[in-house]
């Protein structure tokens, strides 16, 4: 059984003390894919020199907008440049729009995640979009970038809105909340998403799974993600597992010629 974690931040510190033994719980689980997303700039070499140095890491380039004060308009060219430059990125990503942490300024986030789907719409690349209390200002955003697919990663909106997002052709990515009992909405659009709009991830070191709170996540947990997902769709976890990384190398387009230009 092979496992895809679409998501996950292996390149940052609180890997640092045993991201090799991290990483071979994770082949031992059977997840033997991971997309790495970018969240600010500073960070981009890091997980180049860690995908290169493991087999089945990807990676994407992006700016959070979590991380939005560390963020300036020549990024945004670096971005562009660097994906001209260097094929083997994926997607384009993390970005996206942040409605929960105070202080971030709307108009600028918008600017910095508008900016970026048109860069992926030149690339002709995904995007991996952050979404928290922002689903309608995501979906308005990429109704102006047709053809631009996109994971919602960790999504949390509502049915309603997940049906707007896959009728966008949008993929939806679920990770440890979907675990928890009290999830109920969240498991409801696990349930009742079409096959084509489901792919797994971790957001690790972040969102640990039920029973884990307060503990690192790692992507080895992927592979609890995708029990869960199985008992919800009443499905067995090898064909969810199939499932999933089906649509995660179609997404990421790891199928396809320019795999031997990117990895």
């Amino acid at each position: 059984m092979e496992l895809f974690d679409t998501h996950v931040h292996l390149d940052l510190d609180p890997f640092d003390p045993d991201r090799p033994a991290v990483l071979d719980r994770a082949r031992a689980a059977g997840v033997t894919q991971m997309v790495l997303p970018g969240v600010t700039r500073d960070r981009w070499a890091d997980m180049d020199a860690l995908a290169r140095r493991e087999p089945g890491l990807y990676v994407a380039r992006g700016l959070h907008p979590v991380f939005l004060e560390q963020h300036a308009d020549a990024d945004l060219e670096a971005l562009d440049a660097a994906l001209d430059a260097d094929p083997r990125a994926v997607a384009v990503g993390e970005t996206g729009l942040d409605g929960f942490v105070p202080g971030l300024d709307f108009d600028t986030q918008w600017r910095f995640y508008t900016a970026q789907l048109a860069i992926a719409h030149n690339h002709d690349l995904p995007v991996i979009l952050h979404c928290r209390r922002a689903v309608d200002a995501i979906l308005k955003g990429l109704r102006q970038y047709p053809g631009v697919t996109a994971i919602l990663h960790s999504f949390s909106g509502s049915e309603q809105q997940a049906r707007q997002a896959v009728d966008l052709g949008c993929v939806l990515g679920f990770g440890g909340p979907v675990t928890f009992d009290r999830a109920r909405r969240l498991q409801r659009i696990v349930r009742d998403l079409p096959e084509e709009a489901l792919v797994l991830e971790t957001d690790a070191p972040d969102q640990p799974l039920a029973g884990h709170r307060g503990e690192r996540n790692e992507p080895a947990m992927v592979a609890g993600v995708n029990a869960a997902v199985a008992r919800l769709r009443n499905t067995d976890p090898v064909s969810t597992a199939i499932l999933t990384t089906r649509n995660a190398r179609r997404v990421f387009r790891l199928d396809t010629v320019r795999t031997n230009e990117r990895h």
